[in-house]
C-alpha cells in the first residue's frame, strides 16, 4: 500500500495551533522541552529499576519478594519507557541533543531497538494514525482485529475477554521476536525501512548483546535458572501488559476513528491535525498519579498534535487545543477516567469481534 496523502490547506487548523501554542511558550518565557520536574522523575524511575535490579539478581531474594520485585520493575520498565525513552526518542526531554539520545537509548538496554521504534512510533504511527495496511500499531493479527479493514477469525468473537492475555506479550515479542523480523526484511508493515548505516548495525546488534547479558547471562549465572525465568517472564508480561493498555486506550476506544485514504486518489479527507484529532483520545487527565506514571501519554491528543513537545506541558496547552477544538466545532476525546477509557476499549474489541 503506498503512503496514505493528506490534503494541503492554505489556512489550516493545524496552522492555528501551531500559532497559539507558540504564543503561548513565548508569552512564559517557557521552553517546550522537559524540566527539573522531568529530570528529577527520570532519576527516582531509573535509580529504583537498577536498586531492584541489584537486589534481585546479586541478592536472590525468597520466592514472594522476588516476584513482587520482578513485577515492580515491569512496571518499572514501562515508566521508563513512557517518561524517558519517549520524550528522548521525539527530542523533547532535553533542549540538548545529546541528552535526548542518551535517553532514547535507555531503551536499547532494555531490549527494544531505537532504530526500528523511531521509524515505527515517530515516522509511521504518528502520521498515519489509524490507517489499516500502514499504522503498525493496529496489526495484531492473528490474536486480536482492531479494525474493520481487518480480516475476521473465528476466535475475535472472545477477543474482549484474552485481550490482556495478548497484551502482556507485546515486550517479550517485542524483544525477540518484531525487532529482528524487522531488521532482516528490511520494512515495518508495508513501509521500507531506511538504509541502515554500518553504525547502525553494529549498534543494533551490540545492544541486543547487552540486554541478553543484562537480563538472561547475569541472572542465570547468579540466581540459577528457574529463579530467572519465573523473575523475567513475569517482569516481561508486566512490562507488556502496561505498555499495551496505555497506547491501546489512546487510538482503540468507541469513539476514535480509522479513515482510509481515497481508492482513486490516495488522499485522505481530512487535513493532519484533524486526522489525529479523530484517530485519538485522552483519558484520565486530572489524575495526577496516572500522569505522573504513564509520562502524559493520557494526553495522547496533544501528544499527537506536538510530540516535539514534553509531556511535562501538556496540561497547559491542553485547554489552547480544547478552546480551540470548541471554537472550530472540532470534536475533542477524552473519558474522564481509566475506568471509563477501559469499558470503551473492551467494548470496541467486542464489537470488532463480531463478524
Amino acid at each position: 500500500m503506498a503512503s496514505p496523502k493528506f490534503p494541503k490547506i492554505q489556512a489550516s487548523f493545524h496552522g492555528e495551533l501551531k500559532r497559539r501554542i507558540s504564543e503561548y511558550f513565548s508569552q512564559k518565557g517557557k521552553n517546550p522541552t522537559g524540566n527539573y520536574k522531568l529530570y528529577l522523575k527520570a532519576g527516582i524511575l531509573l535509580t529504583a529499576f537498577i536498586g531492584i535490579y541489584i537486589h534481585l539478581v546479586f541478592f536472590t531474594p525468597g520466592v514472594l519478594w522476588g516476584v513482587l520485585e520482578s513485577i515492580t520493575l515491569g512496571c518499572l520498565i514501562a515508566a521508563i519507557g513512557f517518561n524517558v525513552m519517549h520524550d528522548g526518542a521525539h527530542g523533547s526531554f532535553s533542549r540538548y541533543k545529546w541528552v535526548n539520545s542518551f535517553a532514547s537509548n535507555v531503551a536499547n538496554f532494555l531490549g527494544a531497538s531505537q532504530h526500528m521504534w523511531k521509524t515505527k512510533h515517530n515516522v509511521i504511527h504518528h502520521t498515519y494514525t489509524n490507517i489499516h495496511g500502514v499504522d503498525d500499531d493496529i496489526e495484531a493479527r492473528p490474536l486480536l482485529r482492531l479494525c474493520d479493514e481487518q480480516d475476521h477469525y473465528k476466535i475475535h468473537k472472545y477477543q474482549h475477554y484474552y485481550f490482556w492475555a495478548a497484551y502482556s506479550l507485546l515486550y517479550l515479542w517485542w524483544v525477540f521476536v518484531t525487532d529482528y523480523k524487522k531488521y532482516f526484511m528490511l520494512k515495518i508493515g508495508s513501509i521500507p525501512l531506511k538504509k541502515m548505516t554500518a553504525q547502525e548495525h553494529f549498534f543494533f546488534w551490540f545492544y541486543k548483546f547487552a540486554h541478553a547479558v543484562i537480563f538472561v547471562v547475569l541472572p542465570i549465572y547468579f540466581a540459577g535458572v528457574i529463579p530467572w525465568l519465573v523473575g523475567f517472564l513475569t517482569m516481561g508480561l508486566v512490562a507488556g501488559f502496561v505498555l499495551s493498555i496505555v497506547f491501546q486506550l489512546a487510538h482503540t476506544v468507541e469513539h476514535t476513528h480509522f479513515p482510509m485514504p481515497n481508492d482513486a486518489t490516495g488522499k485522505m479527507e481530512d487535513e493532519w491535525a484533524i486526522h489525529q484529532l479523530k484517530t485519538t483520545a485522552n483519558f484520565a487527565t486530572r489524575n495526577r498519579v496516572v500522569s505522573w506514571f504513564v509520562g502524559g501519554l493520557n494526553f495522547q491528543v496533544e501528544h499527537h498534535l506536538f510530540p516535539k513537545i514534553s509531556h511535562v506541558h501538556y496540561p497547559a496547552i491542553s485547554k489552547i487545543i480544547r478552546k480551540a477544538c470548541e471554537e472550530y466545532g472540532i470534536q475533542y476525546i477524552e473519558y474522564p477516567r481509566v475506568r471509563y477509557a477501559v469499558a470503551s476499549h473492551v467494548s470496541f474489541l467486542r464489537q470488532m469481534g463480531r463478524k
